[in-house]
């Protein structure tokens, strides 16, 4: 599939030297915003995420996951002739995305004081695991690794369990996500001064800016955050709670939402009780709590209280399984699932995530299939002769 590119970062093009996933991850929300986003990469082998399974007509789902809306060539930078071509796609270039451990740009001639001096408009975005500075910028990081050093693990999972890895790879899409936003800052700064900036994120500190209340926590009472399960730490109740046939949500905000969800449930004397008559003695009781809303939740299934706090406003929400997630009206309402293909229209459609980012009538495109490797190399080599 091949539609003309709209959207607000229609204006702008994008090198994307990135792999796997932290990288790509940035570059494609980039793309999907209308950015034209090249994906250079290695000649035989590609992104290292091609060969991570599973794989739907031979491509994997990995890559196809996080590729769309952008175009493939294969270059070899240690040899001259690419190199010059890579040279002449910066020269037309906006911002030239990396994810390489830092130091690796330099030795290929394109770190950031290079690049600033020869095309002093290109934004240079470069995510790595602990950033261009500090004692850790030159360790290699996964997902796993900033995960645990930056204090994430200890705070999910369940209390009492074992060290838990979020469910969804949190470090890399973190990175990305913060990636993209100092990106379009960096241009928008450029819109002002006429000069591009370098762009450094860090996988771990990205980890530390998600623990936004566990740390302000921490320094308020000094008590160390832990897994707390599925609750909140200083709100109750709010958390999974059982009914008759499975789990739902019940968040209960404020004061007058508890006071709603008693009277809702029918158990006045919960509202009264001296333990709970305040949001702090609640979360200091919330055991007792949860068990006595569950032993009233038990009566019926989760449908039936599901509509009955929804009907007086009090928040609340299924838990859904992957399967149940896409099947979700709302989900669907929104155009949050995107069927792509491997490189064109002839083969399985795999279903995705789309982007979550609507500007005006802009939501998500599907401009491009997730490109096959080497793919745009006539049409990427006849605009850059054609100038």
């Amino acid at each position: 599939m091949l539609q003309e590119r709209t959207g607000p970062l229609a204006p702008y093009t994008v090198v994307d030297l990135t792999r796997v996933l932290s990288g790509p991850y940035c570059t494609m929300l980039l793309a999907d915003l209308g950015a034209r986003v090249i994906k250079v990469e290695q000649p035989g082998a590609g992104d290292d995420a091609r060969a991570i399974g599973p794989f739907v007509d031979g491509s994997s789902a990995y890559f196809m996951s996080v590729n769309r809306n952008k175009e493939s060539i294969a270059l070899d930078l240690k040899r001259a002739e690419d190199r010059a071509l890579f040279e002449a796609l910066l020269d037309r270039a906006d911002v030239l995305v990396e994810n390489f451990r830092p130091g690796t740009m330099d030795r290929l001639g394109y770190g950031w004081d290079s690049v600033h001096a020869r095309w002093p408009r290109l934004v240079m975005t470069s995510i790595s695991g602990f950033g261009q500075t500090g004692p850790y910028s030159r360790q290699p990081a996964y997902d796993m690794v900033v995960q645990a050093m930056g204090g994430l693990m200890s705070v999910t999972g369940q209390p009492g369990g074992p060290p838990t890895r979020v469910g969804t790879s949190i470090g890399d899409l973190g990175a990305g996500l913060y990636a993209a936003v100092g990106t379009q800052a960096a241009l928008l700064q450029r819109e002002r001064d006429g000069l591009g900036q370098q762009v450094d994120v860090a996988m771990l500190d990205c980890q530390v800016a998600l623990l936004e209340n566990a740390i302000a926590r921490f320094g308020a009472d000094g008590r160390m955050p832990g897994p707390l399960g599925s609750r909140h730490p200083s709100i109750a109740p709010f958390d999974v709670f059982r009914a008759a046939d499975g789990w739902f949500v019940i968040a209960a905000g404020s004061e007058a939402a508890f006071q709603k969800l008693c009277e809702v449930l029918e158990l006045p004397a919960l509202a009264s009780d001296a333990r709970f008559v305040s949001n702090a003695l609640r979360c200091e009781h919330h055991v007792a709590l949860k068990d006595a809303l569950e032993a009233r939740l038990a009566a019926h299934d989760c449908a039936h209280w599901r509509a009955l706090l929804q009907e007086h406003g009090i928040p609340t929400g299924a838990y859904n399984t992957v399967a149940e997630v896409m099947q979700d009206p709302q989900v669907h309402a929104r155009d949050m699932l995107l069927p792509v293909r491997a490189g064109d229209e002839a083969g399985t459609a795999l279903t995705v995530a789309g982007n979550p980012v609507k500007i005006g009538a802009h939501g998500t495109r599907l401009h491009r299939e997730p490109p096959r490797l080497d793919q745009d190399r006539a049409s990427i080599l006849a605009a850059l002769d054609a100038r």
